[in-house]
């Protein structure tokens, strides 16, 4: 098992479930991809879950902040400078939704709205580096943008984090589809949404890597999941199923068909 101890500046480290029950939640994705749960209380009440494997960090799990929000996963950037990041983001057209505080002494953190209206999240670490398992089995692999507005998506994250991309025209069903290259590799996606998607609002995706997609989906289905894509080829990537879970969260699965460490998270 390969540990991260350390994220460059601009690469997605965190994510986190905001979720209305999180003894759902956590018995959920606990069973679904062996996640072991660790709380830490919160000053003023309440506490704030960790999901481990092994002892490590994987990802995030909180009560939901405002009772008319659906249960969402959140994506966080690392970030020097929350502060000046949060800046860069309002200087682009970017709308702070939770200006930087500090998270006790495990680091600070920002809310920020995309002006196409996908949220993301900023985390500029202290104690807590992120995610320290990342690019394996059960754990996070990708994070993807599909927005209203590709152009105005791209504008904004290069001038908040100074991403480059790279356009492949043909991809994600001829609307195209862009990765970000940040630290000097592809670390995230981004695609247009075409008329299909409907009412749906710019979003900001994630994606676990499994052994077995079949398998992974038959198991989250009989966890209470629902289906949203069924399993579905990508390319030479390999292939994957977009799933809700009991409470609504959307989160997508992927088993990998490349015998080298996937692209995306530094690990």
């Amino acid at each position: 098992m390969k540990i991260v101890t350390k994220y460059p500046e601009g690469i997605f480290s965190w994510v986190d479930l905001s979720a209305r029950d999180v003894a759902v939640a956590k018995e959920f994705y606990s069973q679904l991809f062996g996640w072991s749960p660790v709380d830490t209380p919160l000053p003023g009440g309440g506490s704030y879950t960790n999901m481990m494997i092994d002892g490590h960090t994987v990802c995030g799990m909180g009560e939901m902040f405002d009772e008319d929000m659906p249960t969402v996963w959140t994506s966080y950037v690392n970030v020097a400078d929350a502060e000046a990041t949060t800046q860069a983001a309002e200087d682009a057209g970017g709308t702070i939704l939770m200006a930087p505080m500090d998270v006790m002494d495990a680091g600070r953190m920002a809310i920020i709205q995309d002006p196409t209206g996908a949220v993301f999240g900023l985390w500029q670490p202290n104690t807590h580096i992120g995610a320290e398992i990342v690019n394996q089995y059960n754990s996070l692999v990708w994070n993807e943008l599909a927005t209203k507005d590709i152009e105005a998506a791209r504008d904004f994250y290069a001038a908040t984090f100074g991403w480059d991309f790279s356009v492949d025209e043909s991809g994600a069903g001829g609307l195209g589809y862009t990765s970000v290259i940040a630290n000097g590799r592809s670390s995230a996606g981004m695609m247009q949404m075409g008329e299909e998607w409907g009412e749906m609002p710019s979003n900001w995706s994630v994606y676990f890597m499994v052994e077995d997609l079949e398998a992974s989906i038959a198991r989250a289905t009989s966890l209470g999941a629902t289906i949203v894509m069924p399993s579905t080829q990508a390319g030479d990537v390999g292939k994957f199923s977009i799933l809700q879970d009991p409470q609504g969260a959307g989160f997508t699965i992927i088993q990998a068909e490349y015998a080298d460490p996937p692209p995306g998270h530094e690990a």
